[in-house]
């Protein structure tokens, strides 16, 4: 800069102006998992509807600030934590499991990272699961004694995977094979019949057997064992730009309550993004979801990174060096409830899934019990309609398809779970009673089973329960 463009700068200064070229830029880098559907709140939504810029500050020091966002998106965490550890990424979207490995690697390059909050998940374990091929005849992880199992190491489907194993009473080394696998390639592998058995994280053990090549067996609920995504940032990122990371979880609590009101056409947004169909997108976002949008640090979600930095020392992956009270810091999101007039105590004692408050489209009466909830999506509705009971929505689906319309996708929620299920894959007991004969649907044909024993009824499939709701008189 020669002696007159100095003086000019000064003089400006003087008038309370400053050029552009002497402002200062502050990046913010976000590695997302787009196809990680449950992370869209803080990732995907957030970018396709711009509410980042919508809440980055403006006043004080960010006065004249220049704001330059970037956007990476990743398949996994793992890579998110090189991107971060590099340099190239501020905040990192990932699950517990990968999220405590960000920090021991953060620990390790001696930096330190935090994390600041949760974005969906389920204090059961809702959202991981285990595959078999469409054909395969195994019903239940209890038959997978001596097979091989896929997961993609090092992934929160990995620590459900060696948990569920544990349950069984096996070694995970001797009593099966497991080997590592990524969801692009066992997808390959399923259809193929090359692999007995695929463990991943949100979507694929409900995209698979969506697009017809998979069964679910297994749902991570059965574990009752803790799993989240969230988002984790460099801890001198914070330490220097505290505003911008609550304006980060402000956009968050936007995108939350966006999709909550209007969660079809947000799945469709999710679907147009990532290929993972809205269909899909649904049974995590839609009312009843799989898994509890929530952005609060519940005592089961911080127990669920203890448990991932216990797994990764079974693994000796990790020392005694990362402590989760120093690891995960909920100071920002209680700021950003607060400066978005939300209660975060309130929040945190909250359990519920995300609720339906409707009526049975074909009787309009309310609907009272969630765990007998179905949903019908028809093609060229923008709504997904809901009844009170599966042989509600059995009967109405075949109205419907006698009106020449399409159907979408059947949900139906499990009995003893209540997680949402894709009606045409579930299990269901049809009581003894003819017409008045209640439905009830299982994920698992032995819970089916067990409900039929107990209570009396038929265990059908998805084509029998259709055939004897609609037998009926």
């Amino acid at each position: 800069m020669n002696l007159r463009t100095h003086l000019a700068a000064i003089a400006l200064a003087a008038t309370g102006f400053v050029s552009t070229a002497d402002a200062e830029t502050i990046r913010v880098a976000i590695g997302t998992q787009d196809t990680t559907i449950n992370t869209a709140t803080g990732g995907l939504l957030i970018r396709e509807l711009n509410l980042l810029e919508k809440y980055l500050p403006h006043d004080g020091k960010y006065k004249d600030v220049t704001y330059d966002i970037q956007w990476k998106n990743f398949t996994s965490g793992a890579p998110i934590t090189n991107e971060q550890i590099a340099g190239k990424l501020d905040f990192g979207v990932m699950a517990d499991f990968p999220g405590s490995f960000n920090g021991l690697a953060h620990l390790k390059a001696g930096r330190k990272s935090l994390f600041i909050t949760v974005l969906s998940g389920s204090v059961n374990g809702s959202g991981n699961g285990i595959v078999v091929p469409t054909d395969s005849p195994i019903q239940s992880i209890s038959e997978l004694k001596g097979k091989t199992i896929s997961v993609p190491f090092a992934s929160t489907s990995h620590g459900m995977l060696l948990r569920a194993v544990k349950a069984q009473g096996w070694n995970a080394t001797s009593d099966v094979q497991i080997i590592t696998q990524a969801p692009e390639v066992a997808g390959a592998a399923l259809k193929a019949n090359q692999i007995e058995a695929h463990a991943d994280f949100v979507p694929f053990s409900e995209l698979f057997p969506w697009r017809g090549f998979a069964r679910k067996i297994y749902d991570g609920s059965q574990a009752k064992t803790p799993t989240f995504h969230g988002t984790l940032v460099d801890a001198g990122y914070v330490e220097k730009y505290p505003e911008i990371v609550v304006a980060y979880l402000r956009a968050a609590i936007e995108a939350d309550q966006l999709i909550a009101r209007e969660p079809e056409k947000y799945s469709e947004l999710i679907g147009k993004v990532t290929g993972v169909e809205a269909e899909v997108d649904y049974l995590f976002h839609g009312p009843l979801g799989l898994q509890t949008r929530d952005l609060t640090w519940k005592p089961e979600y911080r127990q669920a990174v203890a448990t991932a930095i216990e797994t990764l020392k079974f693994l000796k992956k990790a020392d005694n060096s990362l402590h989760v009270d120093s690891f995960v810091d909920d100071r920002f999101i209680r700021a950003a409830f607060k400066a978005s007039g939300l209660d975060y105590e309130a929040s945190l004692k909250k359990y519920d899934q995300l609720p339906l408050n409707a009526k049975d489209a074909s009787t309009g009466e309310p609907i009272k019990d969630p765990n007998r909830v179905a949903e019908i999506w028809v093609d060229g509705e923008p709504l997904v309609r809901h009844y009170a009971s599966p042989e509600n929505a059995l009967k109405a689906r075949k109205a419907i398809e006698g009106e020449g319309k399409a159907i979408r996708v059947f949900y139906a929620q499990d009995r003893k779970s209540g997680i949402k299920l894709l009606g045409e894959q579930a299990w269901f007991v049809r009581a003894e009673g003819g017409e008045g004969g209640e439905v009830s649907a299982f994920l698992l044909k032995e819970n089916a089973d067990n409900w039929a024993k107990a209570h009396g009824g038929s265990v059908l499939d998805f084509a029998g329960v259709k055939s004897s709701i609609l037998a009926s008189k």
